[in-house]
């Protein structure tokens, strides 16, 4: 079964994975030398990591068929440690950001993704969208009416070339758009901005380096923080793709192997000279739209890159900008979750709100770890004040007026821990109060410190308190935690009244 299910990954769509590979590794080249740029290092650092993080992946990822590499989200993080203390130290960054990504996958942090609710989900998926779309917009600035042409004609190619019989479905629309463009440019002779404007394409093949920093206390004090940083961010770009590549292909993934890979993969690119990646929401679309699957797919991506950029890179200078600023605005049109602004009008409110703060977090700040922190706060704010608003207590007087119960039902915990409270009649003149707590569930310290004011408030009255229907869970936090039946405790409380 193990067998089928890795024969299936790698040559279950061979066709398929190698085309979508091919397109992919030519919309990863002019991405990793401006994520480099934008580091403040050589285009060969991104184009290195990018074809070792992809090649890694393939081999040792949780998701097949999506596709990491050097990342903008990544890039911004290194900035001030490049300027500061230089290239080596990023390099051991790099590397102590595998270890630590290593390490959280075998305490199975990838397992936090299930406290990520799917308005989060949304919303950063619309802030990425919205932040692929922003970044073309410098290649369409300031530019000639031939590079809006180009850009239209590369749109034109990858929406109507799919409706063509026959080949329409059998090559991808965005490789038929780089090569038909860059034809074209070619042709013409067109002065627009290439690949090769983007910085020098290397020529050799990397090398295994160890980085050339002091092995001391002190350059842990400088790398962590960074590392630390590049881990969680990196995970969390991974973990959320991963997620979105799975409802897009109906199919699962391991997320904790996923951050085992990626660890893994960033310790490769550290030791060959390249920097801190992660997985890549827009190529891993274009890999699923253009057919790409399995892990074939990503490995074709990171192999053909390194080809193309070190022996076809005289070839690939002459592929125009605008052919890639269109399949990446295909990209962004592609990933923005158009359903979530019909969906506004018959989503809760609560919903809304989350999906758009972590939209608006996410374009202001361009990182995505403070849009989605803010989403899962706000999240878990408005699922604690719901919960809160389904805790009732019901109340009866026995016939004779001697016994008062009160029926508890719903979650008692921090946020419902004074409403509850303030269910009870404490002035009430009654012999015996029964407390049924078969109905409810006390899930924190602040629950457990609601019912002991309750009995002890009761007791001072001068009524005998009975609590019954306390479940198994309940009862073990209430009788570890709770004071209301230890002499001693009370003694405490009530300052030496009884």
């Amino acid at each position: 079964m193990l067998l089928l299910s890795k024969k299936q990954d790698w040559l279950g769509n061979i066709k398929g994975d190698v085309l979508a590979g091919t397109v992919v590794a030519l919309a990863l080249i002019p991405e990793a030398i401006a994520f480099s740029i934008i580091a403040g290092v050589d285009p060969k650092i991104g184009l290195y990591a990018s074809f070792c993080i992809a090649v890694i992946t393939a081999f040792i990822g949780g998701r097949p068929g999506m596709i990491s590499a050097a990342t903008g989200a990544m890039a911004l993080l290194m900035v001030t440690l490049v300027k500061e203390h230089g290239l080596q130290y990023l390099l051991a960054a790099t590397l102590l950001t595998g270890v630590l990504q290593i390490i959280s996958g075998y305490i199975k942090l990838g397992s936090l993704m299930s406290f990520v609710s799917r308005s989060v989900v949304t919303g950063f998926v619309n802030a990425l969208a919205i932040l692929i779309f922003m970044a073309q917009l410098p290649e369409l600035t300031n530019v000639t009416w031939h590079v809006y042409a180009m850009t239209a004609a590369g749109l034109g190619i990858i929406y109507l070339f799919p409706y063509l019989p026959i080949i329409g479905k059998s090559i991808p629309s965005p490789l038929v758009c780089i090569i038909g463009l860059t034809g074209v440019s070619i042709y013409l002779g067109l002065d627009i901005r290439t690949v090769g404007d983007m910085g020098e394409l290397p020529d050799t093949l990397p090398i295994f380096l160890w980085p050339d920093v002091p092995l001391t206390l002190e350059t842990l004090q400088i790398i962590f923080p960074y590392a630390a940083a590049l881990a969680v961010v990196g995970m969390l770009e991974s973990l959320m793709t991963a997620t979105i590549i799975d409802d897009l292909t109906d199919t699962g993934s391991d997320k904790n192997r996923e951050c085992k890979g990626q660890g893994w993969a960033n310790i490769g690119a550290g030791l060959l000279g390249g920097m801190a990646g992660c997985a890549m929401i827009g190529q891993s679309v274009i890999n699923i739209k253009s057919g790409g699957r399995g892990r074939l797919s990503t490995l074709v991506a990171g192999v053909f890159l390194l080809i193309m950029v070190v022996f076809l890179n005289e070839w690939l200078s002459y592929i125009p900008m605008a052919a890639l600023v269109a399949v990446m605005i295909m990209v962004s049109i592609g990933t923005f979750s158009w359903d979530s602004i019909i969906n506004l009008k018959s989503h809760p409110l609560s919903a809304n709100i989350v999906m758009i703060m972590t939209v608006i977090v996410v374009v202001w700040t361009h990182n995505l770890a403070y849009g989605v922190f803010v989403g899962v706060l706000l999240a878990s704010l408005f699922f604690a004040n719901k919960i809160a608003h389904f805790m009732y207590v019901e109340s009866n007087l026995s016939t004779d007026g001697e016994t008062r119960t009160y029926d508890v039902h719903g979650q008692v915990f921090f946020n419902s821990a004074d409403k509850f409270i303030s269910k009870f009649d404490f002035k009430e003149v009654v012999d015996k109060i029964i407390i049924n707590l078969t109905h409810a569930h006390f899930w924190d310290l602040s629950a457990v410190d609601a019912l002991d004011k309750v009995v002890i408030k009761f007791r001072r009255e001068g009524a005998d308190v009975e609590l019954i229907g306390l479940n198994a869970a309940s009862a073990t936090i209430v009788d570890r935690f709770g004071v209301h039946d230890k002499p001693e405790e009370i003694e405490k409380v009530m300052g030496g009244h009884s």
